[in-house]
């Protein structure tokens, strides 16, 4: 994985597959302080945040809102919602992302 400097989006997180089929995804993420995802939405999917460690922020624009989540909490984010999450904590986090039900795409929002 590429390092992001603090405050900079990652060029591919720290991620793993855990289970995948044509209609749902999961995947355990892990970032570094202050690092993030680029800001992007889904067409069909769901994005539904597990946090496993540390702190993680998902951001939403319009309206622009953050959900902090610590371990064992979660939240969604519909599709067609430009979102990114992001380590809002001082060490390593990590979260599950479970994103379905539908075909995965990845759209940049920059």
């Amino acid at each position: 994985m590429e390092q992001a400097t603090p405050g900079q989006s990652a060029a591919a997180a720290d991620s793993r597959i855990i289970a995948q089929t044509r209609d749902l995804r999961v995947v355990e993420y892990v970032l570094q302080p202050r690092e993030h995802l680029a800001w992007h939405h889904h067409s069909e999917i769901t994005d539904q945040f597990y946090c496993l460690t540390g702190t993680i922020r998902v951001e939403v624009r319009a309206p622009m809102e953050a959900h902090l989540l610590g371990p064992g909490e979660s939240c969604s984010v519909p599709p067609g919602t430009v979102h990114r999450p992001v380590n809002a904590g001082d060490r390593v986090s990590s979260y599950l992302l479970i994103q379905g039900v539908g075909r995965y795409d990845f759209i940049r929002a920059d």
